[in-house]
């Protein structure tokens, strides 16, 4: 059995109990930085069952075989991060694709997540969203990314380094609108955890005077667009454009419903009457 277990992102006080009871328990238990789990460890006052080996970026694709042997062999492993669920946005994801493959059953401790815990302390809306993990480093891949989700009406979650803060907020700016807000949620559950919430263009200034720690980002989804009064024409023309670009005509006849703020039965009706003639 795989065992993927959440683990504090801050307050080591916020362990799930079973946290301790499966690292007594595992026949191996993998680790993103096993100096980290040791100070885990004992602060549970627990010592792990088996063997402990790394698993991180650097060796996840060339450990990842080993340890499914180990799984498909009957090896209980739990594998766990330095902070949160394993596998969302850290190490796991080709381990849980390898225990699927073989047949090996998988579960989870949950745990503390920084995306849930930024989502409700950032007085966005949280009915719907999306995490978007880390953005791009260079900047016009960065900005590219961020076009493609300007028009989401969900709320957007990131994480992003401390030296990167101020260029992806100011990015952001740009690309949302620098009024869209946002809300930036630094050290969680840490001792200095704070939370700033304001204007995009406001926090990229702030986020300027140097911003240290863990940092998750959540950003209000775009606002409705008000319903635009275009001919069906229109509404067939931009139909088309998306289908010469590649898009399926599903897909057009959505997007050109959702940027013009009409329902999608209004598009569709316009795209069939110019199939026939009638447009």
């Amino acid at each position: 059995m795989l065992v993927l277990a959440g683990t504090p992102i801050g307050d080591v006080a916020d362990a799930p109990p079973r946290l301790a009871q499966e690292l007594a328990a595992a026949d191996v238990v993998a680790a993103e930085d096993t100096r980290r789990l040791r100070r885990l460890t004992q602060a549970l006052g627990v010592e792990p069952g088996g063997r402990v080996v790394s698993y991180f970026e650097g060796n996840e694709a060339a450990r990842t075989g080993e340890l499914a042997d180990a799984l498909e062999g009957g090896a209980r492993v739990v594998l766990v991060t330095d902070a949160g669920m394993p596998s969302v946005s850290d190490p796991g994801y080709r381990l849980v694709a390898a225990a699927v493959e073989r047949g090996v059953r998988v579960t989870a401790v949950p745990g503390p997540s920084a995306v849930l815990t930024a989502l409700a302390v950032s007085g966005l809306p949280v009915d719907r969203f999306c995490f978007e993990g880390f953005l791009p480093r260079k900047s016009g891949e960065r900005l590219a990314r961020l076009r493609e989700v300007a028009a989401d009406r969900r709320t957007l979650v990131y994480f992003e380094a401390p030296h990167r803060i101020d260029d992806t907020l100011a990015a952001m700016a740009e690309v949302f609108g620098a009024d869209r807000r946002a809300a930036v949620c630094r050290e969680l559950t840490k001792t200095y955890e704070e939370v700033r919430r304001g204007p995009l263009a406001e926090l990229a200034r702030w986020a300027a005077e140097r911003v240290r720690g863990e940092i998750t980002v959540v950003v209000e989804g775009a606002p409705a667009p008000a319903p635009q009064d275009l001919a069906p024409e229109e509404l067939v023309r931009r139909v088309a454009a998306r289908e010469a670009a590649g898009e399926r005509r599903k897909e057009a006849i959505a997007a050109v419903a959702v940027e013009a703020g009409l329902p999608k039965r209004e598009v569709f009706d316009a795209v069939v009457a110019a199939k026939h003639g009638k447009v």
